[in-house]
């Protein structure tokens, strides 16, 4: 077995052609969960929903966007949002008041108007930080609380990974095997690249089962090209400008508290992965900005929230490849991508059971991230208050599936398991006596270990 894989900061030193492979990884990584948004929603809205080219224009130009806000600094994927489809969902619904004669695509802008607003919402907590410094509201989110959170949001994604590895057994398996082969034995450029090769071998043999004639076991072809061959080769996004209306505000706006608890966290996971305090430099305000201004801007043209990715952290935690750069690049694929629909269709193909396979390996990175931060940040668990704190957010996260919806005059508002699971960890170590945990020393304290 190989020695641990050398860190890399600089993927330049590595030459062109295997930064733009790297990029290429980044990219499937993202891909699925990304277009998986617009899909579903516009399954709400009867096929007048999201726009997949729209979808991966503003995930591309976002991320950029995200990067120019945060110096450059953080090695960060911005792609579509979940919390928000149950908003999209309620809009979709809607029939009263000027909804009451509208058709779902003139629905489906006023849905984006309400993002837009939960976007600016980050802004409000980024000037919060801003003022009162990131010390005092670090002092709410100890590794005590993140670490847990982080492991959450890794393990609230399993049932996604299982669900999708079912439905062809064998390919998921193969995708798996691959990229544990290539992680594990995997020599030079091959080390750092085995979630593409995952892929491109799964996919591989995914095709020579369908050229065989073998079908999933629920008698569904293994691979589908009808909306490959229908597509254009080139074509322009088919924008929507975003409007506005009280009642759509109050659906979406509120999943903003979720979606910046879920940020902190996601940064958190980011900063443990890479061994730099991203919440300190470039600071938490710039990583809120850069988020909620890319989350505005693509709502605002008719395109999904956008937030930071879970499945981008696992693959920097495989690769190694710590470079911000080979992020860009894949929000550069993005955008090309979303000039081409037929491409964008033809990796669109890729089965589940292959996305089930690789997702294995990175939902399990991202809860084993949480574990490795409540480690080197030395969490005692000595203490009862500490105990209680994680054991409620871990059950929380992992409990409440559906999260909890209530409503606010006509509105139903829900809060997801995360936002739960961080509103009450937040709450629950503010008045637990006993706290043990000095931002500005812990930061420091990483960075001298590194």
């Amino acid at each position: 077995m190989n020695q641990e894989k050398e860190i890399i900061y600089d993927a330049r030193s590595m030459g062109v052609p295997k930064m733009l492979l790297l990029g290429l990884q980044h990219m499937f990584a993202m891909f699925g969960a990304t277009i998986l948004v617009p899909i579903l929603v516009d399954g709400y809205f009867e096929g007048e929903g999201l726009s997949i080219q729209v979808t991966l224009l503003c995930a591309g130009i976002g991320t950029l966007f995200f990067h120019l806000c945060t110096r450059l600094k953080v090695p960060a994927f911005l792609g579509s949002s979940f919390a928000f489809l149950g908003g999209f969902y309620t809009v979709s619904q809607l029939n009263t008041g000027i909804f009451k004669d509208m058709t779902m695509g003139e629905k489906l802008p006023y849905a984006c108007g309400g993002i837009v607003v939960a976007g600016a919402l980050y802004l409000v907590l980024a000037l919060i930080v801003k003022l009162v410094g990131v010390k005092r509201v670090m002092r709410f989110l100890p590794p005590v609380v993140t670490g847990p959170i982080i492991i959450c949001i890794g393990l609230s994604l399993a049932p996604s990974a299982v669900n999708n590895a079912k439905t062809n057994w064998i390919l998921a398996i193969t995708a798996f095997a691959v990229i544990l082969v290539f992680n594990i034995w995997g020599k030079g450029m091959f080390k750092i690249i085995p979630i593409l090769m995952g892929v491109v071998i799964s996919y591989a043999v995914a095709f020579i089962l369908y050229k065989c004639g073998i079908q999933n076991p629920d008698g569904s072809a293994i691979l589908n090209f009808t909306e490959v061959a229908k597509a254009d080769w080139v074509a322009l996004q088919p924008f929507q400008i975003c409007k506005f209306n009280l009642t759509a505000i109050l659906v979406m706006a509120p999943i903003a508290l979720a979606t910046m608890m879920e940020h902190i966290g996601d940064i958190s996971a980011i900063s443990a992965t890479t061994g730099k305090n991203f919440i300190s430099d470039p600071g938490l305000h710039r990583t809120l900005i850069g988020d909620g201004l890319a989350t505005s801007l693509s709502a605002a043209f008719g395109g999904p929230a956008n937030t930071t990715y879970g499945e981008n952290t696992g693959v920097l935690e495989l690769s190694k490849v710590y470079d911000p750069r080979v992020v860009r690049l894949a929000a550069v694929y993005a955008i090309l991508l979303s000039f081409s629909p037929k491409i964008a269709d033809c990796i669109g193909s890729l089965p589940k059971s292959i996305i089930g396979g690789v997702s294995f390996m990175l939902y399990g990175m991202i809860s084993a991230i949480g574990v490795r931060n409540v480690v080197e940040n030395k969490v005692d668990f000595t203490k009862s208050r500490n105990l209680i704190v994680a054991a409620v957010i871990l059950v929380s996260g992992l409990g409440f599936g559906d999260g909890i919806t209530f409503m606010v005059g006509e509105t139903s508002i829900t809060l997801t398991a995360l936002a739960i699971a961080a509103i009450l960890g937040i709450v629950l170590n503010a008045i637990l006596p006993g706290k043990d945990y000095e931002f500005s020393e812990n930061a420091e304290q990483m960075e001298a270990g590194k």
